[in-house]
């Protein structure tokens, strides 16, 4: 029983650490990624508090390191996908029941937890796991996780607060109950702060969830779990499920306790849920909501008044970093050909002279691509520019799998604004660059917003203030986070609240209270003090 009405501690952005030489972070991170290298690993279900191995394993990989051996993990099958929905049915009454302040209060622990306790080893996990270097896995897996721990939270809160008002004599609030049923949270590989995030926020409202994490990127997923255990999540509220699509996804789908979906992958399989979910449609005790950010093909638009030395860096911070593995990188670019002329042999250089190798290796800037499909994938787009008549590779180009899955950052120059890396994501350290006439300006700008079926994350660069507003407008429905004189990457919770719209997702904004309005199910309550006794009204009177 709450005896007062509580707010959470107001949240703050973590602070990055900067892992500099002979730093105490720095020692504190390597003594971890030895730890985690060791490997050993057996990782199980999770359902209802309890550890579950089905016997049906599949390898823990190193994508920089095909010799790592981490271990293995075991994958859910249908017996297994209706144990978790039971025991999400089973905690749904507590869980809801709970004091909200009292729920909240497992995820403002964990943050605590991560900020102190687990921070190098989740970011060491994440870097062998997922070819992070300490950088990259330091803003995802510790400082972003961190803020959606703490600042959603305080979104809920004042989601709560909101009320109606009441006219003399009455008495009106409103209820924001959980989903009546279980979310399916589906996380993908390349950020860990989103495997944290998708699971939790449902649960923050009250809802119980099954949890599908991307099978390459379990390990990172099991330390997560082990966070949220430690901060005192009960039994059956967050049920861990990994597996394949079919053997996992398939009978979820299905269920007639599905009440909501919270997704981050590509946009064939959030298409291919969506139309599954509206073939069972009357199936369900109550219309599934669904959440999704899908897939970008992330633009940096520069105008002739750009400054060139921002545009350069940003076009290489927003291309490859983290390999290009994000759905906000940077994967076309349209410069002004006089300005082309101008900066192509600087882009070039510094996109030749990036290291890459071992994440755990301070000096390189990128890793692995995640697994052979996607070296392959990448790799096919590569060949096919290296055969094309209007395209040309310019910078890398190169892709070796031997030891790991390693693919040079690759600089593609076209004069086709349709050229297939121009319109398809790729997903990997691949930018390409139409340079446009000066006077076709306008022009360009509608291939820009047109080129793509996306819209996540884009940005321009310029000076001229108009021309930044120009832009602005011309672009408006071309990104869902749209930046000005920066890279379009590097969301931060409670700064840029993250999605895009068309094939980019639902747009229901990460990090704001936005999403987690999907998650609850309002009630809204009339209480009359002083109801009326008769039946007629006082206008009936002669």
């Amino acid at each position: 029983m709450s005896y007062a009405i509580s707010t959470v501690p107001t949240p703050v952005n973590e602070p990055i650490k900067g892992y500099l030489p002979g730093s105490p972070e720095r020692k504190a991170l390597e003594a971890d990624l030895a730890t985690v290298g060791k490997g050993g690993y057996d990782i199980p279900l999770f359902i209802g508090g309890r550890e579950v191995r089905t016997g049906d394993t599949a390898p823990l990989a190193c994508p920089h390191k095909h010799s790592l051996k981490l271990g293995v993990y075991h994958r859910a099958g249908v017996k297994e996908v209706e144990a978790a929905a039971r025991a999400a049915r089973e905690a749904a009454p507590a869980w809801a029941a709970l004091p909200y302040e009292q729920r909240l209060s497992v995820f403002l622990k964990a943050a605590e937890l991560l900020t102190g306790k687990y921070r190098y080893l989740l970011n060491a996990a994440t870097m062998i796991g997922q070819s992070k270097n300490a950088f990259q896995a330091e803003i995802d897996s510790a400082c972003e996780l961190i803020d959606f721990w703490r600042f959603n939270p305080y979104y809920a809160t004042r989601i709560y607060q909101d009320q109606p008002i009441s006219a003399p004599g009455i008495y009106n609030r409103v209820e924001y109950r959980p989903l009546e049923g279980f979310v399916f949270a589906v996380t993908p590989f390349n950020f860990t702060s989103i495997a944290g995030n998708l699971p939790a926020a449902p649960a923050m409202m009250g809802c119980t969830v099954l949890w599908k994490p991307a099978s390459s990127s379990v390990l990172s997923a099991w330390y997560v779990l082990q966070i949220l255990q430690e901060a005192g999540l009960p039994a059956g509220v967050i049920n861990m499920i990994p597996g394949s699509g079919a053997k996992v996804g398939d009978p979820v789908l299905a269920h007639p306790d599905l009440a909501g979906i919270h997704f981050t992958g590509s946009t064939s399989v959030f298409q291919g849920m969506w139309k599954t979910v509206g073939e069972n449609i009357a199936n369900y005790r109550s219309y599934p909501r669904i959440v999704g950010e899908t897939g970008g093909k992330d633009f940096i638009f520069a105008h002739e008044s750009a400054d060139e030395d921002a545009l350069i860096t940003a076009a290489i911070r927003g291309a490859f970093e983290f390999q290009g593995q994000k759905c906000s990188a940077a994967s076309r670019l349209y410069v002004p050909e006089k300005m082309w002329k101008r900066i192509q042999g600087r882009l070039v250089d510094q996109i030749e002279s990036i290291t890459m190798g071992d994440p755990a290796d301070y000096r390189n800037f990128m890793g692995a691509v995640i697994d052979k499909g996607a070296f392959n994938s990448i790799s096919g787009y590569i060949e096919g520019a290296r055969k094309a008549k209007d395209a040309k590779i310019i910078a890398g180009g190169k892709a070796d799998g031997k030891k790991g899955w390693f693919i040079r950052p690759t600089l593609i120059q076209t004069s086709n604004p349709r050229y297939r890396t121009i319109c398809e994501e790729i997903f990997g350290p691949v930018l390409t660059v139409y340079p446009y006439k000066e006077k076709a300006l306008q022009e360009t700008l509608a291939l820009c917003d047109t080129a793509s079926p996306y819209s996540l994350t884009g940005a321009i660069f310029a000076r001229d203030r108009l021309v930044i507003s120009q832009l602005t407008d011309a672009l408006a429905n071309a990104a869902g986070n749209f930046y000005i004189n920066d890279k379009p990457t590097g969301a931060v919770v409670g700064q840029q609240p993250f999605g895009g719209a068309r094939a980019s997702g639902t747009n229901d904004k990460a990090g704001s209270y936005l999403n987690l309005l999907r998650w609850v199910s309002c009630r809204a309550i009339k209480e009359n003090f002083a109801p009326p006794t008769t039946w007629t009204y006082p206008y009936m009177a002669e």
